[in-house]
């Protein structure tokens, strides 16, 4: 089963990627950017109206062309292998809400934005990446209150013996989580997992109610060990701030970039507008975002052995991390043998099997 699952999934994400590769690549250089940014400009609206209309109706394009693949994916493979238990109701209701935020995020994000390009022309580079990690900042903060809430219903863990556990649990690693809550996952699908979420006060431990069903407290307390390694090793706060530096070169790289006429003769775009020099860079940097992905992927696995090795610390039983992750890979149909080059490119994790190893040698 999972090979054939691994299969199935192999087969759709490549469609799917050579499909979108197909779509990206006929609007970038098939004339359909010069066509669409030109109608735009034709509009005559104000700069911060146009730019707004200009990435709003490229975003909802995507996600409507994206609609027939997530379909598939969740009501053909997932349902083939028992995952999906999202009924067809629940799928468009998850999307328009989704559509929905994401609108109203965007527009906060591009008026902002184009705001401060034309308040500041020189130095609006500082002051975009400035709001960006700001408003990310924010939405650690309200997600898990405004956001989360609209998709799922968390309720505190009945479960009194299991939460004075996690309790005396994070408070061994030093991290004080203002709630313990279940989450109703089983309503989209029978995967299990357990997470963190929020930062500072709104910190709180989130468990997938498939996870409490199918685990014994020491492997549900291995589990969130591992969750909190990472909040141990400031996992979350090393890959935020490499991630902020390298927004800040790309976002002045890109400030040199659009202050001449030369992507837009490269790629013939007629109209001179600075949201189709912004298209093209994002093109050209998803193509060097891919050619660093390996460089990321590695720092991941990293990051998820220390977390390996902290959980143990924490809880000194590698037979329940052990367990665990058997339970966990069973349940979710994990590849057991991925190629090496296909880990090196793609795997943030570690394979399954080279994880219980590395658990096994530490006790």
């Amino acid at each position: 089963r999972i090979q054939e699952y691994e299969a199935d999934k192999t087969i759709f994400g490549f469609v799917s990627s050579i499909f979108g590769n197909i779509v990206t690549i006929v609007f970038i250089f098939g004339g359909l950017l010069n066509i669409y940014n030109s109608w735009v400009a034709s509009l005559n609206l104000s700069f911060i109206i146009s730019g707004w209309l200009f990435f709003l109706l490229l975003t909802y394009i995507g996600e409507f062309l994206s609609v027939p693949f997530s379909l598939y994916s969740t009501f053909k493979i997932e349902s083939k292998y028992g995952f999906n238990i999202m009924t067809f109701r629940l799928w468009i209701s998850d999307f328009i809400k989704s559509l929905i935020i994401s609108t109203i995020m965007m527009s906060l994000v591009i008026f902002a934005g184009l705001w401060l390009i034309q308040w500041s022309p020189d130095y609006w580079w500082f002051w975009v990446w400035s709001f960006f990690f700001v408003f990310s900042i924010f939405i650690m903060y309200i997600s898990p209150y405004v956001i989360e809430p609209l998709f799922n219903k968390f309720t505190p863990i009945e479960d009194e013996s299991l939460k004075d556990k996690i309790i005396r649990l994070a408070e061994k690693a030093g991290i004080h989580a203002s709630r313990i809550l279940r989450i109703d996952a089983s309503k989209r699908s029978k995967h299990t997992n357990a997470y963190f979420t929020g930062i500072g006060k709104t910190k709180r431990i989130v468990l997938y109610d498939t996870l409490l069903e199918s685990m014994s407290h020491n492997e549900i307390l291995s589990v969130l060990a591992h969750e909190i390694g990472h909040w141990k090793k400031k996992h979350l706060i090393k890959t935020l701030a490499a991630f902020e530096i390298f927004s800040l070169a790309a976002i002045y790289i890109s400030h040199k970039l659009v202050q001449g006429d030369f992507l837009l003769t490269l790629f013939n775009i007629s109209a001179n507008t600075i949201f189709a020099k912004f298209i093209i860079l994002a093109f050209l940097g998803g193509i060097i975002s891919l050619l660093l992905q390996p460089i990321v992927n590695f720092f991941s696995r990293r990051h998820e052995r220390q977390a390996d090795r902290a959980s143990y610390e924490l809880t000194n039983d590698a037979e329940s991390m052990v367990s665990a992750l058997v339970k966990l890979s069973k349940e979710n149909l994990s590849n057991l043998y991925p190629h090496p080059l296909y880990v090196v490119l793609y795997y943030s994790h570690p394979p399954i099997l080279d994880r219980i190893r590395y658990i096994k040698n530490l006790s």
